[in-house]
């Protein structure tokens, strides 16, 4: 008689964990693809765009509109929030990978300032305020999602893979931008190169869609709309590596003035990895090639290698948060821009070399603050209103500080004050650096003990 081995109930949840996983981060990628690759043909969308009677406003203006789709982020944070905390994190995250999409294309299918004006201004400010309400609703659902799958002892680990999604998206659009630039003439990319990666994003964009269709819900998110009250017993055992944990603390209800305080923290914890990641990953190749005349092409190939290797020091930055905590993490990513931000900034000059350098040295610390940071603030919010307190909490830091760094950084640049910038940036690693000490260790917490 044979026998047939079954994989047990574990092996099985491990599975639709990983699968799950995929099918978020892939959804991910192609989100912050399509975003990263407005600041990739920054340069190219300003001539074509805007006025090109003004190259130095043109490009301001470029920027300015990318700082805008930032500012609807706190607004789409907000609204898909609270709508993942009623429909479903599943829900969220295929309706704004569409939104995302189909902004993409209409970018990528959009006339010129030479054929319509000003309309073609306002046209791109539209798409991206849509762009930017979908990505805040993303955001939000995608930090939650992942941190309530993953196994409490690897929660670190498996949230590092939200930013690995945010490198990689951007990866993908530099690498575009080299290849694009280096196989075309400039009138080729200004007439058409620079629509390519939009249109890709629709094509990319059915895959996504195909993965994130059999996704499953996060089981903590289940006992909660079922109004289990002790979800332990079902979700967050599987949440904990099935090991044995105590049950969860019965606390008073909701404190609303500790989740306020809660949010501004969080705030404050996310300014200065936000506003470093956009400085070196959507300006730094920018100023390379307006400021210091560096080939375009040769800027695209050296921003893409430090991002990959940034990348690969995102899973090592999560693992070591599950084992020696948090806050560690985010003290030596504080510590290390206040130091090196001068340096690294003054290093760059028209020579590649110089652009890799101080690009991949900065980004591997700024990984270090991206890796923990979904894990921290899952940690920090109750079940019932993660997604929409981190979706507030998050847009509105990545808006204010994250959206505006590339602006502030050119706007500096224009009124030769170009010290501003890393002066900025320093203040902001200092504000996460306090708040961190402040907040309290919550590695390895059981999220749902989280009241």
């Amino acid at each position: 008689m044979t026998t047939i081995t079954r994989p047990s109930p574990t092996v099985i949840e491990q599975r639709a964990q990983r699968k799950s996983l995929i099918a978020s981060i892939s959804g991910q990628t192609l989100e912050w693809y399509e975003w990263s690759a407005y600041a990739v043909f920054a340069p190219f969308i300003a001539q074509v765009m805007f006025n090109p009677a003004d190259p130095a406003s043109s490009l301001l203006s470029t920027l300015a509109v990318f700082a805008v789709g930032f500012l609807f982020r706190p607004l789409g944070g907000i609204v898909f929030g609270y709508v993942a905390d009623r429909k479903g994190r599943k829900f969220v995250l295929i309706t704004t990978m569409l939104a995302m999409a189909a902004a993409s294309v209409a970018i990528g299918l959009m006339p010129t300032y030479e054929s319509i004006g000003v309309w073609a201004s306002l046209g791109l400010l539209l798409m991206r305020i849509v762009q930017g309400f979908a990505h805040g609703g993303e955001s939000a659902a995608a930090n939650s999602y992942v941190a309530e799958i993953a196994p409490r002892k690897k929660r670190g680990f498996y949230s590092s893979f939200i930013f690995v999604a945010i490198f990689g998206g951007s990866i993908i659009a530099y690498t575009l931008g080299g290849t694009i630039t280096g196989l075309s003439d400039e009138s080729f990319v200004l007439q058409w190169g620079w629509r390519i990666p939009f249109l890709l994003g629709a094509v990319l964009a059915l895959v996504a869609m195909y993965l994130r269709r059999g996704m499953a819900e996060s089981a903590l998110f289940q006992a909660t709309q079922a109004g289990d009250g002790d979800a332990s017993s079902d979700a967050d055992l599987r949440n904990s590596d099935n090991t044995s944990a105590p049950a969860p603390t019965r606390v008073a209800p909701v404190d609303r003035a500790r989740h306020i305080k809660s949010i501004l923290l969080v705030i404050g914890l996310v300014a200065g990895g936000t506003a470093a990641h956009y400085t070196w990953t959507s300006y730094a190749s920018t100023y390379a090639i307006t400021q210091e005349g560096m080939d375009p092409q040769a800027a695209y190939w050296v921003t893409v290698v430090a991002q990959i290797i940034a990348l690969g020091s995102l899973p090592l930055w999560g693992r070591l948060s599950d084992i020696i905590g948090r806050r560690p993490i985010l003290y030596i990513f504080a510590v290390a821009t206040i130091l090196l931000q001068f340096p690294l900034r003054t290093m760059i000059s028209d020579a590649p070399w110089t652009l890799l350098v101080s690009s991949a040295v900065a980004l591997i610390f700024s990984a270090g603050s991206g890796a923990v940071m979904a894990a921290i603030m899952s940690e920090l919010f109750p079940t019932a209103q993660r997604t929409l307190f981190i979706g507030l909490a998050y847009s509105i830091s990545t808006a204010v500080f994250g959206g505006f760094a590339p602006y502030l950084n050119q706007l500096f640049n224009n009124l030769n004050i170009e010290w501003m910038a890393s002066g900025y940036l320093i203040i902001l690693a200092a504000v996460t650096f306090i708040v961190a000490w402040r907040l309290p260790e919550t590695k390895g917490i059981r999220l749902d003990s989280v009241k």
